[in-house]
């Protein structure tokens, strides 16, 4: 057995597969043309200081076409793996089920298999038991939950770092390897938005031979950031909480254009949302929970070697990354083949607006041709 393999059926050998069911019937009614919703649990033994050395499970959600699937081998450059941002979850931001709106779906139509994964502490994924306490949060989120959940602020249990983005990076590279087996090919490409930039990118720049090629919407960056852990703090606070109310105020900062987005996108993103959380759903008028991250090793010393080739994106109304940033990170990033996109119309959450095909359409020719209309290096004006 050669090393490739036996690295690949132990990746495969690790992980419990369950298939959720098929969404999305073609116009013909032929099976091989319907896309499939597989849910994947791919099982690690945790680093996460919490829950270390426990069995934890991270959810991966699948979106392909039946034929795809049942090949079983698929073509090395038709394989990508979905990262998320600082809380939303990959199947929440990516997978949204509403007419065009599925990034996931709309390069699985092309013929990809796509694949969105949540760390530890996200979504579907495995939670470390200090996220069940509300008294884990903040004394301002704690006040929110009052008298609903809890019948004064409370002190912490855990007033510590709950994951860092080193448990991220140990989360994806399982992720990797399994899709890797699952799908018998060599390399993945990576789609990833905000804080997926350092987690995608932080990967790529330590694991270049497992990835192709990455896209990045509103990557967070700072070229002057740590390269490695800083020391912990006397306290922190674990994870966070995102209520409607938050998830309104933070949209609509940023919301330039009068058609910029649908009240009906925005219903069904936030309906998943809770759907992500049953948790979180039951306290007060329904909240999403995701651990506080601290990230290193995505600063101008590392981005500068990276040679993975990369599409990066910034919708010119974004609030929460600024587009100034990731131009930055274009000029910092060392690999010749970079495309940097200023989209029109948009947000931070540019894949739930009115030019989220644009986004799609550029991310499908990157990923099978290295170049947006035609070009493999420079700038780019588009939604305009």
């Amino acid at each position: 057995m050669t090393k490739r393999s036996s690295l690949l059926t132990a990746a495969a050998s690790a992980a419990v597969l369950c298939i959720a069911g098929a969404r999305g019937v073609a116009a013909l009614g032929e099976d091989s043309a319907r896309f499939l919703t597989i849910d994947h649990y791919v099982r690690v033994t945790s680093k996460v200081p919490a829950i270390a050395g426990q069995q934890s499970l991270i959810y991966v959600r699948e979106k392909v076409r039946a034929g795809n699937a049942l090949r079983g081998a698929t073509p090395p450059d038709k394989v990508a793996v979905f990262i998320h941002g600082a809380g939303t979850p990959a199947e929440v931001a990516f997978d949204v089920p509403y007419q065009d709106y599925s990034w996931m779906e709309y390069l699985a139509e092309a013929g990809f298999d796509t694949f969105a994964m949540d760390v530890t502490g996200i979504g579907r994924s495995s939670r470390p038991w200090p996220m069940n306490d509300p008294c884990n949060l903040s004394p301002q989120q704690q006040a929110l939950l009052v008298p609903t959940l809890i019948p004064a602020p409370c002190p912490p249990s855990y007033p510590k770092t709950l994951t860092t983005i080193g448990n991220d990076w140990d989360d994806i590279d399982a992720v990797v390897n399994y899709v890797r087996a699952l799908r018998k090919v060599d390399k993945v490409s990576t789609v990833a938005w905000s804080q997926g930039g350092p987690r995608s990118g932080g990967y790529a720049a330590q694991h270049p031979e497992k990835i192709s090629r990455q896209v990045m919407l509103a990557p967070a960056y700072n070229p002057q950031g740590p390269s490695s852990p800083l020391p912990a703090g006397p306290s922190a606070v674990p994870y966070n909480t995102q209520s409607i109310a938050d998830f309104n105020a933070l949209w609509g900062r940023q919301t330039a254009c009068a058609d910029q987005w649908t009240d009906a996108v925005h219903d069904v993103v936030w309906s998943e949302m809770l759907a992500s959380d049953p948790v979180g759903a039951t306290w007060g008028t329904g909240v999403r929970r995701a651990p506080g991250t601290p990230s290193w090793g995505w600063n101008q010393a590392v981005v500068s070697k990276v040679q993975v080739p990369l599409l990066m994106v910034a919708g010119i109304h974004d609030g929460q990354v600024p587009p100034e940033r990731v131009r930055q990170l274009y000029t910092d990033y060392g690999g010749a083949e970079k495309v940097f996109i200023d989209l029109g119309c948009s947000s931070h959450n540019a894949m739930w607006e009115k030019n989220h095909l644009i986004l799609f359409k550029a991310t499908l020719e990157w990923l099978t041709a290295g170049s947006v209309n035609g070009q493999k290096q420079g700038m780019l004006k588009l939604g305009y």
